[in-house]
């Protein structure tokens, strides 16, 4: 019976420690229900409740991004912004990938030449 009571305080410690660093490092403006401060006295003062409160209604919820349809999609970036013109934003995308493309054509052709005059 002892064990199961330390196991249990042990799995509350833990779980009031997730908490309060979840609480911490979640930015003002994303806390629901109460205040920042709020969340954080109230998993300080009341450890467990506190904590499945805060995991239950005060964190924000994972916003899910769709994915992308683009033709480029190596410069899908989370915070990237959304083009207000597509095909503009297509053609520039397009003109990158050939100026890179390019650009790795001359490296190699350099390498090659280096290699060739060191043999």
């Amino acid at each position: 019976m002892i064990r199961f009571e330390a196991l249990l305080g042990v799995v509350s410690l833990a779980l009031a420690i997730y908490c309060l660093i979840d609480v911490i490092r979640t930015p003002d403006a994303v806390a629901q229900h109460l205040p920042k401060i709020g969340w954080l006295l109230l998993v300080l003062f009341f450890p467990f409740v506190g904590s499945v409160a805060w995991l239950v209604a005060g964190r924000p919820r994972p916003t899910t991004q769709p994915r992308s349809t683009s033709a480029f999609p190596e410069y899908d970036r989370p915070g990237r912004m959304v083009a207000a013109d597509p095909e503009a934003d297509d053609a520039f995308l397009r003109q990158v990938r050939e100026r890179a493309e390019e650009q790795r054509r001359r490296y190699r052709e350099q390498q090659r030449r280096r290699e060739q005059d060191g043999a």
